[in-house]
């Protein structure tokens, strides 16, 4: 069981008969000594994300996750589908919402982390720094000195992500799957 200050960024526990996971969270003092912890959770199985208070005296379940190795093969329209990498015949598919934002930054033959919540596989966990190609970069137009200036580019999966204006078609660049922003420029055209 786990107390409420056991929680952390990225526990997963048991909350009405599902697993989820720990997204952010914020301790609140309150007066005479109490607090509360705010977290912000999300749902394992539907991709739903919730604002929960816990107080002191709630205890918690631990999930009982495996984290087996899965292959990315494509996707069609929200459905994404993976296929375990010691049988490439087994194959399920995930929804967009259910994956979330980590979904818009998949390349087909990726290797992602599944999690399995009894015996189903329910979602999964992608590497948090993706390398990706750009290609389609407009012309940056720099608005004024104050200000270091972006622009939105298209990558290799079809993500739009703002960069910086020096970044040019053909580039390779690292982007955070967690939060879909760029982070550097790993190779030039």
């Amino acid at each position: 069981m786990l107390s409420p200050n056991e929680l952390k960024k990225g526990v997963q526990f048991i909350y009405n008969n599902q697993p989820y996971e720990v997204i952010n969270l914020t301790s609140i003092f309150k007066g005479r000594g109490q607090s509360v912890t705010q977290a912000k959770i999300k749902n394992l199985i539907t991709g739903n994300i919730l604002s929960k208070t816990f107080h002191p005296g709630d205890e918690l379940k631990e999930a009982d996750i495996e984290k087996i190795k899965l292959r990315f093969i494509y996707s069609r329209k929200e459905n994404f589908v993976f296929s375990e990498i010691n049988n490439p015949s087994k194959r399920f598919s995930l929804t967009e919402r259910t994956i979330g934002i980590a979904s818009q930054f998949l390349k087909p033959n990726e290797i992602v982390e599944g999690l399995e919540f009894n015996k189903k596989i329910v979602n999964i966990k992608a590497p948090i720094k993706v390398l990706l190609k750009v290609i389609s970069a407009p012309p940056g137009i720099r608005r004024g000195r104050a200000e270091a200036g972006t622009k939105q580019v298209v990558l290799e999966t079809g993500a739009k992500v703002n960069v910086p204006l020096f970044i040019k078609e053909g580039d390779i660049i690292e982007v955070n799957s967690e939060t879909g922003e760029y982070t550097r420029r790993v190779e030039t055209s």
